[in-house]
């Protein structure tokens, strides 16, 4: 299969391949082939097609600590999921083609470029992990993986959806001293991580939080440890 070379999310060629990705990101496309809906998530699609059709970026890259991932903080003004680190992404447009086809890597790299600025251009996409449902903002969510082979400057595009974007070492996340359980008021708990001055929790926590486990990457660490959150959460 062709290298992705999806400069023209616009309805261009966006394909999926494992040609030439480091060695380190084996275990990672070893998870993504193998891994099944009910081990992501208790909250799967609904089966009568309800829900909103979404994609987000999963982007690993290589920085001066190793292997890392690309992650923003929404702005705090947002209506939904507002002040929370997450993967770039957000819904299909109809642009962006079939939402069962191809549609989530173009929408995935589309809102990654609008988001933070970056060049799809360098981004080869290997894999795409099974639709997953967020109950709280009815989103469908395709969690589409990522190599940043060509890394190109990023940051604040517009100040309105997006306070801030960074990278985070997997070295950090895979630190048990940075893992935490959340506890919303609703009692519902979930994983979370202490990096770069955030709370990583919510959708994208349990997303890396999968993919450390079925990559072998995840360390013991304290289940006991928790953060509060409070019901604006």
């Amino acid at each position: 299969m062709a290298m992705t070379r999806a400069s023209d999310t616009q309805g261009g060629p966006v394909a999926l391949s494992k040609d030439g990705l480091p060695g380190w990101l084996a275990p990672v496309v070893h998870a993504v082939e193998t891994v099944r809906p009910t081990q992501l998530s208790r909250f799967l699609p609904p089966k009568d097609g309800a829900g909103r059709q979404s994609a987000v970026l999963v982007l690993f890259g290589e920085g001066a600590h190793g292997p890392e991932l690309l992650l923003m903080e929404r702005a705090s003004s947002l209506r939904s999921h507002a002040g929370q680190p997450s993967f770039p992404g957000g819904a299909l447009d109809p642009e962006d083609g079939d939402p069962h086809g191809d549609g989530p890597l173009r929408a995935a790299l589309r809102e990654a470029e609008e988001e933070t600025g970056l060049d799809p251009s360098g981004v080869q996409l290997f894999g795409v992990l099974p639709r997953l449902y967020i109950p709280v903002s009815g989103f469908v969510v395709t969690p589409v993986l990522g190599w940043w082979r060509e890394p190109s400057p990023v940051g604040v595009v517009d100040p309105n959806e997006t306070a801030r974007v960074f990278t985070v070492p997997v070295a950090d996340l895979t630190d048990p001293a940075n893992r935490a359980t959340t506890v919303h008021p609703s009692g519902h708990r979930g994983p979370a991580f202490l990096v770069e001055s955030a709370l990583v929790w919510g959708f994208t926590a349990g997303i890396i939080d999968r993919l450390l486990h079925f990559a072998g990457w995840e360390r013991p660490w304290d289940r006991e440890k928790q953060v509060p959150l409070d019901w604006r959460a």
